[in-house]
């Protein structure tokens, strides 16, 4: 099956780019809670929704080693938005699938050691590193 392209996607130059858009971030959030409301629901094995909080993903972040690519003095929310910037980056330029996000956050009951497990995935296969 060919991949989709959306319209409103475009190639951003370096990491700093995606990890500060504010709308990729937008997008990211209900993304990045979509993928781990499947994985809980697969682990509990019933339908479940669930957020994740700001401070798992700013820390997930810093264990992958992506803080670097950002401004200094940026908040714990900034650098949650940052993360949810990058994973859904990753899913529309086709680094990544939804699939493999799910099996990534359901493997580990930590889910800051899940989203790290899956920041690091992503830093390894994005065309920007």
């Amino acid at each position: 099956m060919p991949k989709h392209t959306y319209t409103f996607t475009k190639k951003r130059h370096n990491l700093t780019q995606i990890l500060t858009d504010h709308d990729l971030a937008s997008l990211g959030d209900a993304y990045v809670n979509f993928a781990y409301s499947l994985a809980l629901s697969d682990r509990i094995g019933k339908p479940s929704g669930a957020k994740t909080k700001g401070s798992m993903l700013a820390e997930a972040l810093r264990k992958a080693g992506l803080r670097k690519y950002l401004p200094s003095r940026m908040t714990r929310h900034m650098l949650a938005d940052a993360a949810e910037a990058l994973i859904v980056y990753a899913w529309l330029d086709g680094d990544i699938t939804l699939e493999e996000c799910v099996v990534v956050l359901e493997k580990d009951d930590d889910i800051t050691s899940g989203l790290s497990q899956l920041l690091n995935i992503i830093k390894t296969r994005i065309k920007l590193f």
